[in-house]
């Protein structure tokens, strides 16, 4: 089981309104809140979002480099991911390979992929 992940973000307040939209509809609970970051947590497993120090705010992140590429979130149903995508969308949220959603992923697989502020793939994806 994964214990939790810490990301650095360019801009903690816009950062933090994106995911407090987000987590708490996919069962995530406000945990911690401090100057220059804040964490949520689910079960055991919690997320941890600090300010980048301005010294290494560039170069900015991109999934294509090395490091993390994405991070996939459960959804409790097909109706869930339909109904965060709308708020997303919403909201003017980047939803990625909109000629092939909600199967971007293949027949089989139905989710969402979209974009943070800073342009971290996020993945929402429905139980078969």
């Amino acid at each position: 089981m994964l214990h939790h992940v810490e990301m650095n973000v360019s801009k903690l307040q816009k950062s933090r309104e994106f995911y407090d939209l987000l987590l708490p509809k996919l069962g995530y609970t406000l945990s911690q809140e401090w100057e220059f970051g804040f964490s949520y947590n689910f079960d055991h497993t919690y997320l941890v979002f600090v300010q980048t120090v301005e010294k290494h705010l560039e170069p900015s992140y991109h999934r294509s480099e090395t490091g993390l590429n994405h991070l996939a979130f459960h959804a409790q149903s097909r109706e869930q991911v339909d109904e965060i995508t709308s708020i997303l969308e919403g909201q003017g949220t980047n939803i990625l390979y909109k000629d092939r959603h909600p199967y971007a992923s293949g027949k089989d697989v139905y989710a969402v992929f979209f974009e943070d502020p800073d342009r971290i793939k996020l993945e929402i994806v429905a139980p078969n």
